[in-house]
Parts: C-alpha cells; sequence; structure tokens
C-alpha cells in the first residue's frame, strides 16, 4: 500500500509540475492582437525602394468593414506614374528588448494581385545596441519567398515557392522568428495550413535605437497598375 501511494504521489506532482511550466510559458507571452485597428501606422515611400530612394507614389490607409473577417480590417493602397513603385507601412508596438521569439500572425485579401511585384510581412525590433530585421516576402513577380539577409542589406531567395495570390480571398501568413545572439533567425512559415520549414540564420546590424513593430509593404511592377490589399486580425506574440 505504501508502495502504491508514494508511486501516486509521484505521479501527482510530475503532473503538476508540467502542468505549472505549460501555465508559465503561456503566462510569459506578450500579446498584442488587433494591430490593424490601432492608430498612429506610419509610412514612407522613398524609403521603401531601392537604396531607400524609391520612385514616388500616392498612398492611403485606413480601417474598414468591407471586407473583412474581425469586423474591422485595414485597407492599403498604392497608386503611382512611376514602374516599379513601393510603399511601406507600419505599427510601433513599444520595445521589448528581452523578447527572443516571435510569432507574426495576419490575414490579407488581395484586389488586383497581378499587379503587385511583391508584397512584405515584416517585423523589427532593436535594443539600442543590435536591431533584428525580420523581413520576409512573397516575391510574385520570381515566384518564391524571400528573407533579408539583415546586415547584408539584401533580399534572400529561400527557394520555397509563393505563387500570386488567389484575388478576392482571404490568405492566412503565420511567421515564427527567433533572435539568437546577434543573429536573426527565420524560422518557418505557414500560408493557409501549409506549413514550410526555412531554419537560416543573417547576422543582426548596429542600431541606436530601441523599437518592436509590426510592417506591411506593397511593391508595383514595372507596368505601375494601382491596387489594394487589406489585412486583418494582425497579431504578434513574442516571449
Amino acid at each position: 500500500m505504501l508502495k502504491h501511494t508514494t508511486k501516486t504521489l509521484s505521479v501527482l506532482v510530475i503532473s503538476l509540475f508540467a502542468l505549472s511550466a505549460a501555465s508559465l510559458r503561456s503566462s510569459a507571452q506578450t500579446v498584442k492582437s488587433q494591430i490593424q485597428r490601432m492608430s498612429a501606422w506610419q509610412s514612407c515611400v522613398a524609403c521603401a525602394g531601392v537604396n531607400a530612394s524609391g520612385p514616388g507614389a500616392s498612398i492611403y490607409t485606413a480601417t474598414t468593414s468591407s471586407p473583412t473577417m474581425s469586423g474591422v480590417s485595414r485597407v492599403f493602397s498604392i497608386a503611382s506614374s512611376s514602374p516599379y513603385a513601393d510603399a511601406l507601412w507600419w505599427k510601433q508596438l513599444g520595445a521589448a528588448n528581452w523578447a527572443t521569439n516571435l510569432r507574426y500572425d495576419i490575414d490579407f485579401y488581395i484586389q488586383l494581385p497581378q499587379n503587385s511585384q511583391a508584397l512584405e510581412f515584416d517585423s523589427n525590433q532593436a535594443n539600442g545596441n543590435q536591431r533584428w530585421i525580420f523581413g520576409t516576402q512573397c516575391n510574385i513577380a520570381a515566384g518564391h519567398w524571400d528573407v533579408w539577409g539583415n546586415a547584408a542589406g539584401n533580399w534572400i531567395s529561400t527557394g520555397i515557392p509563393c505563387k500570386m495570390p488567389a484575388a478576392y480571398k482571404w490568405h492566412h501568413l503565420t511567421w515564427e522568428f527567433k533572435r539568437n545572439g546577434g543573429y536573426v533567425t527565420y524560422v518557418a512559415f505557414t500560408l493557409d495550413g501549409v506549413k514550410h520549414y526555412v531554419n537560416r540564420s543573417y547576422p543582426a546590424r548596429r542600431s541606436s535605437v530601441n523599437e518592436l513593430n509590426v510592417a506591411f509593404q506593397m511593391d508595383m511592377r514595372g507596368n505601375h497598375a494601382a491596387y489594394k490589399t487589406w489585412l486583418d486580425n494582425v497579431k504578434l506574440t513574442y516571449w
């Protein structure tokens, strides 16, 4: 009887420890949700282009009730008389120097995907010494996913296909990132339920700022035909 009681207590202690550890991991996460509803989104045009000196464009963003999944989405639009114009929007979320894991979730809906050179989905973190640019893009024109080389300052193909997204349809994207000391690591992404492991790391770059943000960029093709994209359920989880 004593032997059986001791075994039962041991199992109970182990189970409670596992439950406590899982609860701690969950409570240690910070979640910023419905970011598309937040005010004070910032933007730039020239800085989004090659060497931060891209051509001019007319851009716009605002919250809207249609199309939407959550009830409130955010629409982004770009138009230009110049080929290959770009526009970048971002939302600052404050600093989180302690976070070493990030998960970026987003739903997107594109009106005329044939007019898009690429769609870029980013998160940026800096701690006053280093800057980790978690830069990713669906390179629609080239047909593959790219990641940003950070200190090298260039796009690098993952070799993973990124086909032109279907028009007038919601797509769900999740990117998983890690910060390993002075390196950015692209762990994996899941698009419309299909997961791809990337597992690539690149050196971070120097920075004197403290920040954490999410960003979205639209690139135009050579025919500079205008188009719009909607974002919904924008969420950043970090721990």
